[in-house]
């Protein structure tokens, strides 16, 4: 029914059949309006096989129907051209083996979902090195795609800002394909639909390079589950893993192993062994970035300096980004970064200008609200909208972080007015959050001496209920918190800087932290010089001599703690005056002069109760006195000494005391062989450090528990005490502890 009038009678009568006009139909299937008037008057009387599929697509035949009208003309349509538009594969490569092998597995896989495509998302941040490894790995396995291996780059950042219009990727492929521009149908969707077609069966390989967004990809998906196809973006594209079923590969960074692997291979292995101590910093610089390592790689190849030369630029303090720009917006760290941060909203802009203003590595949702001074619910929305775009990396529910040079890159953008009011939100959340923190851990700790101000306008407090939330705060945030105690020293803030002190404080001694504990202590030394508040310097000398003694600094802890013992003398301050002679008897406890620690604590206990102290602190001192003595051998007097502080502390409900005073007791039952009441009040003091979350206090109980059960003939129960005892010691790196156990356990 091909041939002459015939056929174009039945065309005539199929179109007047669907209300079209010659135009429309011309219009559907993509050829000329005076074609369709010489098909329908019998001037062409052999159409091409190709325009008669095309006229019965568009009248809808099928089964018999359509063999009829085609005449037997409807054989499949012929192979597309074998062709391969990839780019040039990358050398050198290096790293992403286990990248690889995840798409590798996606084809392994590939048999087992015969209904789809096979379909991958690789996303990451501008200059992660998307586009090469989707190269890479193309070239890897072309020879699975026999049929053809298609590419093209979307332009979804370029920096022109010209997208590329899906259709015109499409047209592009179709071009590709083979197909005669008189046949490539005007209408998109029909060419979508052409496109489809020619794949249909084959095995053919796309690359979508460089993508917006998950509806400029749509329209380039085949329909055939013999193809595969791996998109790049720096947007996460959720859209096509919720509803097109693409499997998503989020690119990271690259290890340092990697980044050396790569830098061997670019700069030869000859010239980075002559200079060993350089690349390390050159890595760090780099942090990962392939792109970065690349600049740096082939300034170093041009120029012939030294790589020590190369490593001071990169690290010298605001000049990074300058170092990392070869000169081109490819190849400019700076300009990639921008391409994505043009793509932004303005609220979500301005949130990324502000993480560089924050002193961490990482932050929690509200810790962002506080720096934008925004309500919670509207930064979420902002974080995720960083995220999509691979701004910022959600690395756990609810904490964010950025790359360190797109940290740089933000801080660069970020105007003066605006990070100083960021800064004081941030810091006043941080501040606020750990004091508030610390005294949960600590309710009976006196006030605080330097008071906290009003919270700006935007910033809040976390909030944190319970013992164990603030522990659990204070050790999720702890670097952020050295952070901003480190950024508050280093622009003068002296009220911060003493305050963060304070808050870390307990959590510092419970979990053994005594470097941190020295380093926030000596900053807030300076800090309370400049504060002058009554009181202040005294106590700051103190605490900065416990945290020497936790590092085993005799002579320093002593300098401090007499400088403290000096000052609270001057201000006629007795409490304080037997504070230091408690810390000046564990001092001496340190060194073992046992007879010295006794009289330390004995003239404090003589001072709280001249000055009619508070009960808690009448309370410590009976107990360290009653500690010395069971030491030295008096464990009646002990006893005695222990049980009055005891049933001070049982009154006030201090369980820091409590727990302490079970283990100087339990000490002085086991030394009088009376061990079922030596275990019973070890067990109860390990039970309450533990539970506070004291480290260091926790194993002392332990082993002491463990001794008690070995005294009393039960190795068993002394081994069990003494290897809970050892994996705290061990986690809390305590090596000469560790050893002592592992003997006992031998």
């Amino acid at each position: 029914m091909t041939g002459g009038s015939a056929f174009g009678l039945a065309v005539r009568a199929h179109r007047r059949r669907l209300g079209l006009s010659q135009e429309d139909l011309a219009e559907r299937i993509g050829i000329s309006t005076s074609t369709i008037g010489k098909v329908e008057a019998g001037r062409i009387s052999q159409p091409r096989p190709a325009t008669v599929r095309l006229l019965a697509d568009a009248f809808g035949l099928t089964g018999a129907e359509r063999d009829e009208f085609c005449g037997g003309a409807d054989s499949p349509p012929p192979a597309p051209r074998v062709m391969s538009l990839l780019p040039p594969d990358v050398h050198p490569f290096a790293g992403r083996a286990d990248e690889l092998a995840r798409l590798d597995a996606l084809l392994d896989g590939q048999s087992g979902r015969p209904s789809v495509a096979v379909i991958a998302t690789l996303s990451g941040m501008a200059g992660v090195g998307k586009t090469s490894l989707a190269v890479h790995w193309a070239h890897r396995v072309a020879d699975q795609f026999p049929d053809g291996r298609l590419y093209v780059n979307l332009r979804g950042f370029d920096p022109s800002g010209r997208v590329m219009d899906p259709a015109d990727a499409v047209r592009g492929f179709l071009d590709t394909l083979g197909v005669p521009a008189e046949q490539i149908p005007a209408d998109a969707d029909a060419q979508a639909g052409r496109y489809r077609n020619l794949l249909a069966g084959r095995r053919v390989l796309i690359v979508l390079d460089n993508a917006r967004d998950a509806e400029q990809v749509r329209p380039l998906l085949p329909g055939t589950p013999t193809a595969a196809v791996l998109i790049t973006s720096r947007s996460q594209l959720t859209g096509l893993i919720a509803t097109d079923g693409a499997r998503p590969i989020q690119l990271g960074v690259l290890s340092p192993e990697e980044s050396r692997d790569l830098l061997n291979e670019r700069l030869g292995k000859t010239r980075v062994a002559a200079e060993p101590g350089a690349l390390p910093d050159i890595v760090e610089a780099c942090a990962g970035l392939p792109l970065a390592l690349s600049i740096a790689a082939a300034r170093a190849q041009q120029s012939g300096f030294p790589l020590a030369a190369l490593a001071a630029d990169l690290n010298e303090a605001g000049h990074r980004l300058n170092v990392l720009d070869a000169g081109d917006p490819l190849s400019d760290v700076r300009a990639i970064f921008s391409w994505s941060y043009a793509t932004l909203t303005p609220p979500a802009a301005r949130l990324f200008r502000l993480l560089g203003v924050h002193p961490g590595a990482d932050l929690s949702t509200l810790a962002a609200a506080a720096l934008a001074g925004e309500p919670v619910p509207e930064t979420r929305r902002l974080l995720s909208q960083l995220t999509r775009a691979n701004l910022a990396t959600e690395r756990l529910p609810g904490r964010y972080n950025q790359h360190d040079l797109l940290r740089a890159y933000a801080a660069e953008l970020v105007a003066p007015d605006e990070a100083g009011a960021a800064e004081a939100r941030i810091l006043a959340h941080y501040v606020h959050t750990t004091c508030a923190a610390n005294r949960l851990l600590y309710p009976t700790l006196n006030p605080i001496a330097v008071p906290l101000g009003p919270l700006p306008p935007g910033a809040a407090v976390e909030p944190i209920a319970g013992q164990q939330a603030a522990l659990a705060w204070l050790t999720v945030e702890h670097g952020n918190l050295l952070a901003a105690a480190a950024h508050s020293v280093a622009a003068g803030l002296h009220t911060y800087t003493w305050q963060l002190a304070w808050g870390l404080d307990t959590f510092h001694y419970r979990q053994s932290h005594p470097q941190d504990q020295m380093t926030t202590w000596r900053a807030a030394v300076t800090a309370a010089e400049r504060l002058d508040i009554p009181g202040v310097r005294a106590y700051t000398h103190r605490r900065l001599g416990e945290a020497y003694r936790g590092l085993g600094r005799s002579d320093e802890a002593y300098a401090q703690v007499r400088e403290a013992l000096r000052r609270y003398r001057d201000a006629g301050d007795v409490v304080g005056e037997g504070d230091v002679h408690l810390d000046l008897s564990m001092l001496a406890e340190l060194e073992g002069n046992l007879d010295e620690a006794l009289e330390h604590a004995e003239h404090a206990l003589t001072a709280y109760q001249s000055a009619d102290a508070q009960d808690r602190a009448l309370a410590r001192s009976l107990n360290t006195v009653g500690w010395f003595r069971t030491l030295l051998g008096d464990h009646e007097a002990a006893l005695e000494f222990c049980r009055k502080a005891l049933a001070i502390n049982m009154r006030l409900g201090i369980e820091e005391s409590i727990a302490s005073t079970l283990d100087s007791l339990g000490h002085a039952y086991r030394r009088l062989g009376r061990y079922d009441e030596a275990v019973d009040h070890c067990r109860r003091a390990v039970e309450i450090f533990q539970r506070m979350g004291y480290g260091p206090l926790t194993a002392e109980s332990l082993e002491r528990l463990g001794d008690t059960h070995r005294d009393a003939g039960h190795p068993e129960a002394a081994r069990e005490a003494w290897t809970r005892a050892l994996e705290t010691r061990t986690r809390l790196n305590h090596e000469a502890a560790v050893q002592v156990l592992k003997q006992k356990l031998h």
